[in-house]
């Protein structure tokens, strides 16, 4: 069916929507007009909701299963959702106090905060969470630290531009001093450091040879330790956590579907591919075909980066079907990635307010 030019919703239209997309996201079957009916009190007939929910349809906001009278929300129907008709989500006290555990545990690795906060989104939310280190489109060196093993060993120790840290141990054959390590972290800060890799010309190797003087023998392997570091930095990572969570929704029980799925999870680049490269440092929301992934069709991203000093290290985000619950994955995401980034950024143990927050999850009209 085509599409007709959508064009201004009117209020009923967008309240029939938001009901439809809410009771399909809590039971995940068609809705009717008796539904609807029933649970807003409208003031005109099922008649009228009827007609309503059939141009909602012929616009391309809903489709019908041919097993029921009633709808669901078809992607457009949920990018409007969440675009126009999203409430705010309030979280509960248990879910603050988790949080706020998160935010005091004192943790100094941001990888370990990082994965935390993401676990933690996951079991807030009862949906497979993930976190991702993204792919720097130019990784280099802003520090090299070369530490002394023994007389044919080294540790190259090297932090990238993205606050990543690789380490390497290098074996000689020939002989070297503690006086060689120290002379040659100089050469290569003094050289190589801010460079990325299309960046290091024969010039600079040569100029890097003749500050190493008769040691100049150990440039080359270690060139070709740096040149694996920054190859291996820039591949981004993804780990995703609570896996399993995706069986409890119908939509993945086509194992075929789901298999497909599972492996572009474990194969990771396609994903990462997605997140490295967000919209915004804001939440993100990604629904069904508008991914760049063809098995996400039927899924839905909802993920935010974790900015330190203006810089995008890393972002955690939710998967799950295109029926979630958009409301509380979006708030969870944007309290723990928004309080992860106070923790890092200021070193502060930032707790959430309690105030106007009941005992259970509500939602309130923006």
């Amino acid at each position: 069916m085509a599409i007709k030019n959508s064009g201004e919703l009117s209020e009923r239209k967008k309240l029939i929507l938001k009901t439809i997309v809410d009771a399909h996201i809590a039971a995940g079957e068609p809705v009717g007009s008796k539904y609807i009916m029933q649970n807003e009190h409208l003031t005109c007939s099922s008649a009228t909701i009827r007609n309503e929910m059939a141009e909602l349809e012929e616009m391309g906001y809903l489709e019908q299963p041919h097993t029921s009278s009633g709808r669901v929300p078809s992607e457009l129907g949920y990018r409007f959702y969440v675009d126009s008709l999203i409430e705010s989500y309030s979280m509960t006290a248990r879910e603050i106090n988790e949080i706020n555990k998160l935010l005091i545990s004192k943790m100094t690795e941001l990888d370990q905060i990082l994965l935390t906060a993401s676990k933690l989104a996951g079991n807030l939310t009862n949906y497979t969470s993930f976190l991702i280190k993204p792919k720097a489109s130019s990784v280099s060196i802003k520090r090299f630290d070369v530490i002394y093993v023994d007389k044919h060993s080294l540790l190259l120790v090297m932090i990238s531009n993205h606050s990543a840290i690789s380490t390497k141990r290098i074996t000689l054959e020939n002989a070297i001093s503690q006086l060689t390590a120290s002379d040659l972290a100089n050469a290569l800060n003094d050289n190589i450091s801010g460079l990325t890799a299309n960046e290091i010309t024969l010039p600079i190797i040569m100029e890097l040879e003749a500050a190493m003087g008769d040691k100049s023998y150990i440039v080359g392997p270690i060139m070709k330790i740096i040149y694996e570091s920054m190859g291996e930095l820039d591949d981004g990572d993804l780990k995703v956590s609570g896996m399993d969570r995706l069986l409890q929704y119908p939509e993945y029980s086509n194992k075929e579907q789901l298999r497909e799925l599972l492996g572009v999870l474990e194969n990771k680049d396609e994903i990462l591919d997605l997140v490295s490269t967000p919209e915004s440092d804001g939440i993100n929301v990604v629904i069904g075909s508008e991914s760049s992934v063809k098995v996400m069709n039927n899924s839905a991203l909802v993920f935010k980066p974790v900015v330190r000093g203006g810089k995008r290290i890393g972002a955690i985000g939710i998967i799950g079907p295109r029926r979630m619950d958009y409301a509380k994955v979006v708030a969870t995401i944007e309290g723990l990635a928004d309080n992860v980034e106070s923790v890092i950024n200021e070193g502060l143990d930032l707790e959430i307010s309690l105030a106007d927050s009941g005992e259970e999850g509500k939602k309130e009209e923006t």
